[in-house]
């Protein structure tokens, strides 16, 4: 009896400590249920960060507890977050937890996310609370930032940073800021309302549905002004010219039209100018507003709908430097508009100005001089490497970009015989005899030519041997001696097909390369490249031949020849070209001791003669009291040796020859088509004109 009554209270004591088991698993369970088994709250933070890079406001409203976030609303939630998120840009989310606390009801975390004005970093807190559903975020406006009240607004302010401008050598504007005339209505002031509108759409060259699209803008009231497009400024017309030319004319009547147009009012606004317009086009270049493909290519770099950008020329080779850098500043203000707390703020800072070598006058005086022709000049200084000027004509007028081309001007321009936009002096000609004094330096270099034997005149008219079939070497003049020096001034093509031959394939190839053909130029600008053969060698006597005058396929670029005649100034050193304008800048050679002294002596003894002796081709140019040398040259541009209705290029080369002048000059210029204008005497006389004004 004893047994079983003691085993009977051992089997109660075994099921009441089960069942406490069981309870205790029950209890573990339903706090499981509670919260274990939900998401952590900082899961739970990441999510809801991720929302909000998302712009998906309204499941971020699904995970607070609406309880204990000052009951908000749905409605006042979504525009609350979406005006402050979307206002500054926020992107790229980021959070480290830095502590838990309250049971891990409390976080601690670090934010971290990108904007309009850079990247914003703070410390701030976020409470959960844990429902049947699980953990809620517990909202309100410091979640946002951590000094945000619901009674605060959030303020960004960009400052556009100032576009840098352009100088000349003497500081004067090339490009910079400067005034347009903004076209538009006031809507209260019109006057037969729908005649009035076609008579403006007529003389702006707009549709009239344009101008009325316009007119009925929510934005529009009865007093306030509609721009319509931008023209000219007519005061910046009048000081820049004493005398309006034809078209600054009909600007002027087009504006005086304009305002007698009751409701049509014309105002002030700023817009990026060049004010030598065609002058300094190609050179300079252009701005426009990006594109969409434009803050593709440029994210992150701050451009923004409205930003200006480099589109050719000086403007897009300096953009970075030009652009500068917007101003932004992200702060909270009270319910009385105080300022109460910065978020961020970066100082603008505005371009910088890029000062060129170029002399502004000289630029002007070749483009008065050549703008009718399909010509292309450069212009340094032979022994500091200064670029002075670098022109293409015929131009254009890239104000026009910045004012808006009309569709008509876009299409002239485009299908001009002329091609005005086509940018010349980056591209490569066929020198002709241009070339001849550096083939007469390297014979003598080579040893292949003696500069005073006399190698006897083959009259008008020459070829190697019968192999050449009927292919003859043509020249102008003849002449005795046929020395190095009278091949020059007489510009004989035989003496220097002869030169060529003597000199061989193999070295003149080389001689050319060590010259820079066949590789980049130097220059901050991309010029073509220049080349001594199409396939890089010279496949028969006859290309080799015509290459010693500047013919056969021998194609190169106008600086790089400038470069090259630099060597006749620097006792065989070939300078490097210089674009950016530095005080006392040092030279920089390109080519050391590209020949020697005495090289360069002799041929430079040739040169004077050039413009010198009466005789010479260049001679149209000579000045009694300063010293020049040159070159000239006409290249046939044929589509076969038999071609005989080809055109040919008339080229100048000039330069002074005494270091102690105030203002040396080395002076390149190449006119297209001048078969029936003269040669390369059209050449000669142009550039006369404009040493006279220069050097005057």
């Amino acid at each position: 009896m004893r047994m079983k009554m003691g085993n009977g209270k051992g089997k109660t004591r075994l099921v009441a400590v089960v069942l406490v088991i069981i309870w205790a698993m029950i209890l573990f369970a339903i706090a499981f249920l509670k919260g274990f088994g939900h998401k952590k709250p900082e899961d739970l933070l990441s999510e809801y960060m991720n929302h909000v890079a998302q712009k998906e406001y309204e499941q971020m409203y699904q995970m607070i507890d609406q309880k204990s976030s000052r009951k908000i609303t749905k409605e006042a939630f979504l525009e609350r977050n979406a005006k402050i998120y979307e206002g500054i840009e926020a992107k790229n989310f980021h959070i480290d937890i830095e502590e838990k606390s309250n049971g891990g009801k409390t976080l601690t975390y670090q934010c971290s996310f990108d904007t309009s004005a850079g990247k914003v970093s703070f410390q701030n807190k976020a409470n959960f609370v844990l429902g049947k559903d699980g953990y809620k975020l517990v909202w309100d406006d410091s979640l946002i930032f951590p000094s945000l009240t619901a009674t605060d607004k959030v303020r960004i302010v960009t400052t556009e940073a100032e576009r840098g401008s352009i100088l000349d050598r003497n500081g004067q504007m090339l490009a910079g800021k400067g005034l347009a005339s903004s076209v538009g209505i006031v809507p209260g002031k019109l006057k037969d309302k729908e005649n009035a509108i076609k008579k403006i759409a007529s003389l702006l060259n707009m549709d009239k549905s344009t101008i009325a699209n316009k007119l009925s803008a929510q934005w529009v009231k009865e007093d306030s002004f509609v721009p319509l497009k931008t023209l000219p400024n007519l005061n910046n017309l009048l000081l820049l010219s004493r005398q309006l030319s034809k078209k600054e004319k009909e600007e002027q009547d087009l504006q005086n039209k304009l305002l007698d147009i009751p409701g049509v009012m014309i105002t002030d606004t700023e817009i990026r100018q060049y004010p030598y317009g065609e002058a300094t086009a190609h050179l300079i270049g252009y701005v426009q507003k990006v594109t969409a493909e434009d803050l593709k290519e440029h994210e992150n770099e701050g451009y923004h709908s409205n930003s200006l950008i480099g589109k050719s020329g000086v403007e897009s080779l300096y953009e970075k430097q030009l652009k500068g850098t917007d101003g932004h500043e992200i702060y909270i203000v009270d319910e009385n508009g105080d300022r109460k707390d910065t978020i961020i703020d970066v100082p603008v800072k505005d371009g910088k100005d890029i000062q060129l070598t170029i002399d502004i006058h000289l630029q002007e005086e070749l483009y008065q001089q050549f703008q009718k022709d399909k010509s292309c000049s450069v212009a340094m200084d032979p022994y500091s490497g200064e670029v002075l000027a670098m022109i293409s004509t015929p131009s254009f007028d890239n104000n026009d970009f910045v004012l808006g081309m009309s569709d008509q001007l876009w299409k002239d321009l485009n299908n001009d015989k002329k091609k005005p936009l086509y940018n010349r002096f980056r591209q490569v000609w066929c020198p002709g005899s241009t070339l001849k004094p550096i083939t007469a330096a390297i014979g003598l270099n080579c040893n292949a030519i003696d500069p005073k034997k006399d190698y006897g005149s083959e009259g008008l008219s020459w070829q190697k041997d019968k192999s050449w079939g009927d292919y003859h070497v043509t020249t102008l003049h003849t002449y005795k001696p046929v020395t190095l020096k009278n091949a020059l001034i007489y510009s004989d093509n035989i003496y220097f097909a002869k030169a060529a031959l003597n000199i061989e394939a193999d070295e003149l190839e080389s001689s050319l390369k060590a010259l820079g053909f066949g590789e980049e130029f130097p220059f901050e600008i991309k010029m073509q490249t220049s080349q001594f053969s199409n396939n890089g060698k010279m496949e028969s006597e006859i290309q080799l031949a015509d290459s010693g005058y500047g013919q056969g396929q021998i194609l190169i670029n106008p600086l790089h020849l400038a470069s090259l005649y630099s060597v006749f100034c620097n006792q065989g050193d070939v300078i490097q070209p210089r674009f950016l304008y530095k005080e006392n800048a040092k030279p920089r050679t390109w080519i050391d001791e590209a020949f020697s002294h005495e090289i360069v002596d002799e041929v430079l003894d040739g040169l004077k003669a050039v413009v010198n002796d009466p005789h010479g081709t260049g001679y149209g140019a000579h000045q009694k009291d300063i010293k020049l040398a040159g070159k000239t040259g006409t290249a046939e541009i044929k589509a076969s040796k038999e071609d005989t209705s080809g055109t040919e290029l008339g080229w100048f080369a000039v330069f002074t020859t005494d270091r102690r002048i105030e203002k040396p000059i080395l002076l390149i210029s190449m006119v297209e088509d001048v078969k029936q204008i003269g040669g390369s005497g059209y050449v000669v006389r142009k550039d006369k004109a404009v040493l006279n004004e220069y050097l005057k």
